[in-house]
């Protein structure tokens, strides 16, 4: 086994056999094991990982702490805690700092009824409902999501849930025009732990398991993806697009994912989809275990 490549931000890449130190390893073999990623090209995908690290240093290696530090088997709140206040420090940090100025002044359009819901029975359907953005995660979107599984949490007759999304997509992460619209990290910190989707579809899905349900299509980012992952079943079309786009922001997830997403492929896969950027197809999601089921594929 060769050392493991030394990035920007402390990153460690191992090269061949998995490397449980290595905060993941590249392999240009199949490989099932969740400590290692499949690429086409060892040299290609590492060249590609050093000018990413290099460009937002803090934010991998806040990245690859708070990924280490957390306990896949642990309490969810004690994950989306730290977490959230590693988003609060990168909030406050360089690298989120010139993202805003090269994206400029941004205005959120106003969405009538963001998130939508229907009761049929004991089934509960609750549906992203702003197509027109690809379901872009907003407050107000958060607020009515919350509104809607509050049912879910409160009335043990509602035996299952469903979170889907209207349009074509399921939901594309937070609003970037929204990004930045808190000036206090504290206070962010506070509105995202109280008043957190993660924290409420753990629940659920504690109490319901599989009858929770993610039924996800099109573009799955972000925020989006975070919050499926929490679902005890998550159902995928063929046309999904899996990923964590917040590195080039200057951040990390933000919405829970490096507790739901961690506990789903492991810490190594999950930082792979941060540090790279890459989007996964939903074979790739299904292998790893992102997703339990794929329309018109078998089991894996």
């Amino acid at each position: 086994m060769s050392d493991p490549v030394e990035l920007a931000g402390g990153i460690r890449v191992a090269v061949g056999d998995p490397d449980d130190a290595a905060t993941f390893t590249l392999t240009e073999e199949p490989t099932g094991d969740r400590r290692a990623v499949t690429v086409d090209s060892v040299p290609d995908a590492l060249a590609a990982l050093a000018q990413r690290c290099d460009r937002w240093p803090q934010a991998a290696a806040v990245c690859d702490d708070v990924l280490r530090a957390l306990d896949p088997a642990g309490p969810v709140f004690a994950g989306v805690i730290t977490e959230s206040l590693a988003y609060s420090t990168l909030q406050s940090g360089p690298e989120f700092a010139r993202w805003l100025t090269e994206r400029g002044p941004a205005q959120v359009p106003v969405t009538p009824d963001p998130v939508v819901a229907q009761r049929e029975g004991g089934r509960l359907v609750i549906r992203f409902n702003r197509p027109q953005r690809h379901n872009a995660f907003s407050t107000d979107a958060r607020a009515a999501l919350l509104d809607a599984l509050e049912v879910a949490r409160l009335d043990p007759s509602v035996d299952e849930v469903v979170l889907a999304g209207n349009g074509p997509s399921f939901c594309s992460g937070g609003d970037l025009a929204e990004f930045g619209s808190f000036t206090d990290p504290a206070a962010a910190h506070l509105a995202r732990t109280r008043h957190s989707p993660a924290l409420v579809l753990a629940e659920i899905t504690a109490r319901l398991g599989r009858a929770c349900r993610a039924e996800i299509h099109g573009q799955v980012q972000g925020s989006g993806l975070e919050m499926a992952a929490f679902c005890g079943t998550v159902s995928c079309r063929p046309d999904a697009v899996l990923g964590l786009p917040e590195l080039a922001l200057g951040l990390i997830p933000g919405a829970g994912g490096t507790v739901s997403i961690t506990r789903r492929i492991g810490r190594w896969r999950t930082a792979y989809l941060v540090l790279s950027g890459r989007s996964i197809d939903p074979a790739t999601a299904l292998r790893w275990g992102l997703v339990d089921v794929v329309a018109g594929a078998p089991a894996p």
